[in-house]
């Protein structure tokens, strides 16, 4: 099963849909999280926040290996020298981005001498050596990488944007796993 240049796969469309509504949700709690004050309540929302990490994290590990194998799709349209550029970039950052955010937060909680887990279901258990460098380091990827992965997104949903009122071309439709004729964009 491979994506073509008219139509991808469900998995394709799956997996793109399924952790880009992950990460848009993940984004604002993470804003949310980040002004809530201490507390009880701030705690259960972080396990919360900790445990879909990890879910998109295996998603997006799935994903990488799935654009590994059906390569990063070719625009339906002519773009110009610097759109495509910044189209590569923001793939780029957006499929290192769904790794490293999860990964910078696993990190940050490691160092903290927290545990990983899952929904209660233990992975990493909480331990009392913490390591502040790994937390720091954590924290600082995580926060940055928050915000520098917000733009991106909105640089992705722009370009959609685009292909789909402007250059009219198909793009999504075929990222809703529609097939795309492609006569109807030489017009």
């Amino acid at each position: 099963m491979r994506d073509t240049h008219q139509k991808f796969t469900w998995p394709t469309v799956s997996l793109h849909w399924i952790i880009a509504i992950a990460i848009i949700a993940m984004l604002a709690f993470g804003l949310y999280l980040e002004d809530m004050p201490r507390g009880p309540d701030k705690g259960q929302l972080i396990g919360l926040h900790k445990s879909v990490g990890i879910l998109i994290l295996m998603f997006a590990l799935v994903r990488v290996l799935w654009r590994y194998l059906n390569q990063f799709p070719k625009p339906l349209s002519t773009l110009t020298n610097w759109q495509e550029k910044l189209a590569k970039l923001t793939h780029w950052v957006l499929i290192i981005g769904t790794v490293l955010l999860p990964v910078s937060g696993i990190l940050m909680s490691i160092g903290g001498g927290f545990g990983i887990g899952v929904f209660g279901f233990e992975l990493v258990a909480r331990s009392d050596d913490k390591n502040e460098m790994l937390s720091q380091v954590g924290h600082v990827l995580h926060g940055l990488g928050g915000k520098l992965l917000i733009l991106f997104v909105i640089l992705h949903i722009v370009g959609a944007i685009k292909h789909q009122f402007i250059d009219k071309d198909g793009t999504l439709s075929r990222m809703l796993g529609i097939k795309v004729d492609l006569k109807e964009n030489e017009k």
